[in-house]
């Protein structure tokens, strides 16, 4: 009888197995420290993959199956040509034996031939047929000398991006918390428009970066999320942004009754949120917006509207039938299309065609209203541009979407099942995360070509004038965790970074837009200088620029990169306002989120930034009285805030500062503003090409957008823009405010000066938490 096989395969084999598909069997956290991933999470990743490892036996033949395939075969799925002025073939040819004839059939219609020489002098060779390639995603076939035949997707792009067109400085903002006194309920379109076109004539800005304006995933009766990191589908926007009045059709509509009786109630909204202390209610608006498109809608689209409507739908093809199916149906299923009949569950089945058929009128309305809110977003950006601004709109790219969503239901070929997005444990957060978003296939994405990441992008630069990538790292590799797992039992699984850079790259120059990558946190080694090398830039945040490799203390400005965006803050920090005066802490503390004694959080945070106000005043950037202390206007009674009984409006949260300047609460915004103003003083200071101003900050609140670790503690993504006193500020009264003007005007004369010169590189230590 016949010994039992182990219940795991051998170490030496599972590992073999994984780094022939991506998957990594270890991982750094830090780098004199490595850890080693368990056999159940490469098992997992391997199985999503689809190759089997469930035991010693499935193993060895995946092995040899993998080791056989790559051994005999020609070309991989995608092959990278950099265009670069000396042409050079493409690595993967040059494997390819002698005699290997080659043909290329590129975008444009044109068609090279050639053959694998051993002297690449040869003028017929690999080099010379891919010399000067014009830029695209091209189909390349190599027939070797024993008759065996490969094709390829040979992506030709631009050695890098262009650099931003002139060193600038932009604004940071929420669109939703931007309320105007014609907002229903929460920022729009028509808002962002208004907001560029002050921003770019009055005070010189060059960009405005919004959060992620993707289409979300409805409630079903339940709240939507409100967070603009998990959506539905990334390559359609939301309909709640559209401003309705600015629909063509609205004029014909506005007089009636219930069109009258919708806007009263908008007001309502508006005015809850900004008079009366309520949270941004994105579903409440919503379904104001649904009856008024609904109206609209039934209005016939006049002729000069038809054309540019088809065109519109003819471009985006399948994708948008598929994303406005997935609404209609979830209408009628509820928003997890897991949870559909089984037929519905695969957008190419026969009863998902009869379905669509059936609630053809509402595929329609969701098709229009992609269209519309696509048109507005279109105007936005070229009124940036028409405003003066270089850059114009700075749009959000999500890490990922939501499992139950459009996207997971229309591209599930392309996403890795029973498998989401996270970040193994750091020195931020010992349990590591899970993001709760089913990461892309790096297998189908190449064999496809890389479509679904070229059409996303392309459908993002329709409107932006530059991208940001959320977890640029995600290029590179995504820690995968296995569903019902713990994200300590993940694994990282590696893209191809040079064909994922190449599209980007590609995409990118093709709309003349500037692409920025989010790549705080924990960064693989090597990993910035490959972004830096493609005109990717970076992302600096001042707190966490420090002089890591020497004595740590706050970076010299000189010694910034010049490649990245640089900020004092983002949408997952504290405003300036509250780090200055250590409120951040306090809040923290009040909501239990600390894990060491209070009294040694806000001593560490009141050296760090006392160091960082030192720093501002040896360089002659900040002269107030207080500038050494750095809590002095903090040490009120508030912490934003109160989950007391009764404590608040009708939301049970107070979101006033409850900072208690005392008797010296003139002199103490005053000296606020001036360290705010130091703050920025600095990063014009810097060589960074792009330096963004967090909106808020213009006008002192206190209260972070997004406070990471909370869900119901903290009203994530519902705020309002508000002043130091907490008061909602709308868009009108923020355009008005001295302070934020002087602000700008310190931005202003920074970059118009140039700043100062320094190092390409960068030292800042990671510093984000998702």
């Amino acid at each position: 009888m016949a010994a039992p096989e182990p219940a795991e395969p051998p170490a030496e084999e599972l590992s073999r197995l994984a780094g022939l598909h991506g998957v990594a069997t270890s991982y750094s956290p830090s780098p004199d420290r490595t850890v080693t991933a368990s056999a159940t999470a490469i098992t997992a990743a391997l199985g999503a993959l689809g190759v089997d490892a469930s035991g010693p036996a499935a193993v060895r033949a995946a092995l040899a199956v993998r080791e056989r395939e790559l051994r005999e075969r020609l070309l991989p799925p995608a092959v990278v040509c950099w265009n670069t002025a000396e042409p050079t073939a493409p690595a993967a040819l040059a494997t390819l034996p002698a005699g290997t004839r080659l043909r290329i059939e590129t975008e444009q219609g044109e068609t090279r031939q050639g053959e694998i020489h051993r002297g690449e002098t040869h003028p017929g060779g690999a080099r010379a047929v891919a010399a000067h390639l014009p830029p695209g995603v091209h189909r390349l076939t190599a027939t070797a000398p024993d008759g065996r035949t490969a094709t390829a997707h040979l992506i030709a792009a631009p050695p890098r991006l262009p650099t931003p067109p002139e060193r600038s400085y932009g604004l940071l903002v929420q669109l939703y918390s931007v309320l105007s006194r014609r907002s229903w309920g929460m920022g729009d379109l028509g808002d962002l428009a208004e907001l560029t076109a002050w921003a770019g004539r009055t005070v010189g800005a060059g960009f405005v970066q919004v959060n992620p304006l993707h289409a979300a995933v409805p409630g079903g009766g339940a709240p939507t999320d409100p967070s603009p990191y998990r959506p539905s589908s990334r390559r359609f926007p939301d309909p709640v942004h559209l401003r309705v009045e600015d629909v063509p059709e609205f004029a014909r509509v506005a007089g009636s009754d219930r069109v009258r009786g919708l806007l009263d109630r908008a007001a309502l909204l508006r005015r809850a949120v900004l008079g009366h202390g309520a949270l941004i209610d994105r579903d409440a608006v919503w379904e104001l917006k649904r009856q008024a498109l609904e109206i609209i809608l039934d209005v016939p689209l006049a002729p000069a509207g038809r054309a540019p409507y088809d065109d519109f739908v003819a471009e985006q093809g399948q994708a948008l039938q598929d994303h406005a199916t997935w609404y209609a149906l979830a209408e009628a299923h509820g928003p997890d299309w897991h949870r559909w009949p089984a037929g519905l569950q695969d957008p190419r089945s026969a009863e998902t065609t009869r379905a669509r058929t059936d609630l053809k009128t509402r595929v329609d309305f969701h098709r229009r209203l992609a269209w519309l809110t696509d048109a507005q977003l279109t105007a936005a950006q070229r009124t940036a541009r028409e405003a003066g601004m270089p850059v114009g709109i700075v749009h959000d790219l999500a890490v990922g979407v939501h499992p139950g969503g459009a996207d997971a239901w229309a591209q599930q070929d392309h996403f890795a099942a029973g498998m989401s997005v996270g970040a193994p444990p750091d020195a931020f957060n010992a349990r590591g995360q899970d993001w709760g978003l089913p990461p892309w296939r790096p297998d189908r994405l190449a064999a496809s070509g890389y479509e679904p990441f070229r059409r996303l992008l392309r459908a993002l630069f329709r409107y932006a004038g530059a991208l940001r990538i959320d977890h640029v790292m995600g290029l590179f590799r995504l820690w995968w965790v296995p569903h019902d797992r713990p994200p300590t039992e993940g694994t990282y699984v590696r893209y191809d970074a040079d064909a994922m850079l190449a599209v980007l790259v590609l995409e990118a120059s093709r709309a003349g837009a500037v692409v920025i990558g989010e790549d705080l946190g924990t960064v693989e080694a090597g990993v910035r200088e490959r972004l830096r090398e493609r005109g990717v830039l970076g992302t600096s945040v001042l707190w966490f620029e420090r002089d890591w490799d020497g004595d740590g203390r706050p970076l010299a400005p000189g010694r910034w990169r010049a490649d990245c965006l640089a900020t004092a803050t983002t949408h997952d920090l504290p405003p300036t306002a509250a780090r200055l005066t250590g409120e951040h802490v306090a809040l923290r503390d009040r909501l239990g989120l600390l894990t060491r004694p209070v009294e040694q959080e806000r001593s560490e945070a009141a050296a760090d930034t006392g160091e960082w106000l030192a720093r501002l005043t040896e360089l002659g950037l900040l002269h107030d009285r207080g500038a050494g202390h750095g809590t002095d206007a903090g040490r009120g009674t508030g912490t934003g805030v109160d989950l007391g009984p009764g404590a608040g409006h009708a939301t049970g949260v107070d979101l006033g500062t409850g900072v208690d300047l005392g008797t010296g609460a003139g002199r103490a915004a005053t000296d606020e503003e001036a360290r705010v103003q130091a703050v920025h003083r600095f990063l014009t200071h810097t060589p960074a090409r792009m330096i963004g101003v967090w909106l808020p900050d213009g006008v002192g609140d206190r209260r972070p957008q997004n406070l990471p670790g909370t869900s119901d503690q903290y009203p994530n993504w519902r705020l309002p823009v508000a002043d130091a006193d907490g008061r909602p500020v709308t868009l009108e009264e923020l355009t008005a405010s001295p302070r934020l003007r002087a602000l700008t005007d310190v931005l202003r004369e920074g970059t118009g000066r140039g700043g100062a010169t320094g190092a390409a590189g960068g030292a800042g230590r990671p510093g984000k938490t998702e």
